[in-house]
């Protein structure tokens, strides 16, 4: 069984074919892949009757996410390069459909589900998303200092926050620093891996929700510098509502393992 390590602006992923037996116990071949590699999560092909095909997404501490949104852009292109799917497809995951699309042979772009929660002012200046439904939780704050020299001194509060009750599901954990007109460097505490990721791709969307709808966003298109990597989002509105997110950025294929 082959089983393929990938990474999309250096969120990592434990990528397998599952679609000839999608009866096996995902959240413990979860644990076990992604220790092999230090991977933030394990994703499996699964079969669908509503899309191309099935995300079955899993923390590497093996809890269920509801969707990755960088995962996804990896799914996409591991489906596209399997011969599971073509060039635009559309990936069934607990969160909802999301469609996506190959822009070139590493670039890959997904239209992130619709928030079914956004308050902007869920803990003080603090904002809470939920995209999709059930959807993934954020917690989205500004910071105004230097966001990654002071990774380390923010390890607690962002870890607090978490597990903090005003996020009842939890939460991934988003501070961003703006940078100039509609660009933006983003640091992230993520839920299930229990630590700093390089990237998270539903929490790159939920931040360019949120400043679009605080008016720090000028045009539609944020430019968010990760760690790991720079993320576009498009985002639309009207009024209040976020009526589209479209999140690309680049994909890449690493080891495969012989399982």
């Amino acid at each position: 069984m082959n089983i393929y390590y990938m990474n999309g602006a250096g969120n990592d992923f434990m990528v397998m074919d599952a679609r000839d037996d999608e009866s096996r116990d995902f959240s413990a071949l979860a644990l076990e892949y992604c220790r092999i590699a230090g991977a933030d999560g394990f994703m499996a092909v699964g079969k669908s009757e509503i899309a191309d095909f099935r995300l079955h997404f899993y923390n590497s501490d093996g809890t269920r996410g509801e969707m990755c949104g960088n995962g996804a852009r990896c799914i996409c292109r591991f489906a596209h390069d399997m011969g599971i799917a073509g060039a635009e497809m559309t990936v069934q995951t607990d969160a909802g459909i999301v469609p996506g699309w190959r822009i070139d042979e590493n670039q890959y772009r997904v239209k992130l589900n619709n928030p079914s929660i956004l308050d902007l002012s869920r803990k003080g200046h603090i904002a809470y998303a939920e995209l999709g439904n059930p959807g993934v939780p954020h917690a989205v704050a500004e910071y105004t200092g230097d966001l990654w020299g002071d990774r380390e001194s923010l390890r607690e509060q962002m870890r607090a926050l978490r597990y903090d009750p005003a996020f009842p599901k939890g939460a991934n954990v988003n501070f961003y620093q703006v940078l100039g007109e509609d660009e933006v460097r983003l640091l992230t505490f993520e839920r299930g891996v229990e630590d700093f990721t390089l990237a998270c791709g539903t929490g790159t969307g939920s931040t360019a929700a949120v400043m679009r709808l605080r008016g720090q966003l000028t045009g539609k298109v944020l430019t968010a510098h990760n760690p790991g990597g720079t993320l576009k989002i498009t985002v639309e509105n009207e009024g209040e509502t976020i009526t589209s997110i479209l999140l690309e950025g680049p994909t890449e294929f690493g080891r495969v393992y012989c399982l």
